[in-house]
């Protein structure tokens, strides 16, 4: 399974999100990527990221932003963002992708509703992030509205503090729903 973190230039909060995920979730059937809707080409990861990166021992030197594209859009089998207005970018992009690209925080809240409410399925993690997508559109009423994720980009380094404890504490969520026994924040 792909999931595909995109952000606006591909250089703070996306790569964020790739490369911490796998600290959540220790199954090789996952794969992670990014992207942004306006993304750079070919740049590092934003110095105050990379920081970020490196206290969670994660060596983010290798790392080159790429801009969004339909084909990379379709080949993701589950799209995570930040704001309302990249989720609409995406889906602008490649339509067919709509079902599957969620907020993150919109993500954590539906794997921790259908972890509370009984509803996953699957002996997999691949099998229980496949009935999250299967139910969303059903649970996506109870849950409560979705909270952005703040682009840290040219802010003091606290901003980037801020941004990467939410996307932390989103996989923590979503960790605790498809993995209970890993659903910590890795520090």
């Amino acid at each position: 399974m792909k999931v595909l973190f995109v952000c606006t230039g591909n250089i703070c909060r996306s790569p964020m999100g790739e490369l911490m995920f796998p600290l959540f979730f220790h199954d090789d059937s996952i794969v992670t990527d990014s992207a942004g809707i306006q993304g750079l080409i070919n740049n590092s990861i934003d110095p105050s990221s990379e920081r970020l990166m490196e206290q969670d021992g994660i060596d983010a030197s290798a790392f080159r932003s790429k801009r969004l594209t339909p084909q990379i859009a379709m080949d993701s089998d589950l799209i995570l963002c930040f704001t309302e207005f990249q989720r609409k970018k995406i889906v602008e992009l490649a339509p067919r992708s709509r079902i599957r690209t969620f907020l993150l925080t919109d993500f954590a809240d539906l794997c921790t509703y259908c972890r509370a409410n009984n509803i996953i399925q699957g002996d997999t993690l691949e099998g229980r992030l496949d009935s999250v997508l299967m139910n969303a559109s059903l649970v996506r009423p109870m849950l409560p509205p979705a909270h952005e994720i703040d682009d840290p980009y040219r802010k003091d380094f606290p901003a980037f503090e801020t941004t990467h404890e939410q996307i932390g504490e989103a996989f923590a969520s979503i960790a605790a729903a498809l993995e209970p026994a890993k659903g910590v924040h890795a520090h």
